[in-house]
């Protein structure tokens, strides 16, 4: 019995130890502890960090893992190819799951006079997955990156099997949401961050559901942002002047519409929208979350995604 009692104590000590060190890693090395809980987070999801640079086109930096059908996700505006490696823990052991960082973001180049408009990237895209042999492709996409999406399957629609749109942007004929109205009240867009504390305040913006991300962590992915602000401003006036609504008027691709219904960067009656305009669509409304349901509801985003592609 007293063996017994010095090895709990032991262990005891040893659990307090751990997280003495869990705490001074993440306090005093913050870049060190990001990057391993990244490089964590993907390993869970058997994603590879890659690159490729298609013939005349921008280098880009990409996370593919799994086998079969490819589904190839889109990230959103000021985001990166990580914004998706949670809900890829689900989604790999059924596909060949391809995320790239899009041109102007995360890890890709980032020339700064060069077209980032929807249609630019959707014909980017169409040369990377071309480069990768991905022929007929699932495609996915969360804000920007649905509004990227819907212009490349508009473009390309015999090669596109399906549409999976997370709370997408490009349909401005929508209720104004409240990131618009305090944009029009303000002159300030939330969306552009040139310190720690504006890129906190943007994390409670787009997320209904606590994240559970140390203020450090959050100091450090800020960085990225703060330093692309210039830039970000460009691609955002030119996502602004781009309505996606002509252009996939009819479109009758397979499409699953997910919306968060405590959505404050795009008003939740979008979803209501986009399925009148593509004629084979469903809608999928979750209560409680906010702008990105594949961070706040990881699970329950692939679940319903994997139900739908059954019924394909």
């Amino acid at each position: 019995m007293r063996a017994l009692k010095w090895i709990l104590a032991a262990l005891g000590v040893l659990g307090a130890l751990a997280v003495a060190a869990g705490v001074y890693f993440y306090t005093t090395a913050p870049e060190r502890a990001v990057r391993a809980a990244l490089a964590y987070e993907r390993g869970l999801a058997g994603l590879e960090r890659k690159e490729v640079t298609p013939p005349g086109g921008l280098r880009t930096v990409y996370l593919e893992g799994g086998r079969g059908a490819p589904l190839l996700l889109l990230h959103g505006f000021g985001a990166n190819k990580d914004n998706f490696t949670r809900v890829a823990r689900y989604l790999t052991p059924h596909y060949r799951v391809v995320i790239p960082d899009l041109a102007g973001f995360g890890e890709s180049a980032k020339p700064p006079q060069a077209d980032y408009a929807p249609r630019a990237q959707a014909e980017r895209l169409h040369a990377f997955a071309r480069a990768l042999r991905l022929g007929e492709l699932h495609l996915g996409g969360s804000s920007m990156g649905g509004h990227i999406a819907l212009t490349y399957a508009a473009l390309y629609p015999k090669e596109v099997a399906s549409l999976w749109l997370l709370d997408a942007g490009g349909v401005w004929s929508a209720p104004p949401s409240e990131l618009r109205k305090r944009i029009a009240d303000t002159g300030r867009n939330p969306m552009l961050v040139k310190n720690e504390d504006e890129f906190a305040e943007l994390v409670s913006l787009v997320t209904e559901k606590p994240l559970m991300i140390p203020r450090p962590f959050l100091d450090v992915v800020a960085q990225e942002r703060i330093r692309n602000r210039e830039l970000e401003e460009r691609i955002f006036k030119q996502l602004a002047a781009d309505s996606v609504e002509a252009r996939i008027r009819g479109l009758a691709i397979p499409t699953l519409i997910v919306w968060g219904q405590r959505d404050r960067v795009l008003h939740p009656g979008t979803a209501g929208i986009l399925q009148m305009l593509l004629i084979k669509s469903e809608v999928v409304m979750m209560p409680g979350v906010g702008h990105l349901p594949m961070l706040e509801e990881p699970e329950k985003c692939a679940l319903d995604y994997l139900r739908f592609r059954a019924s394909l």
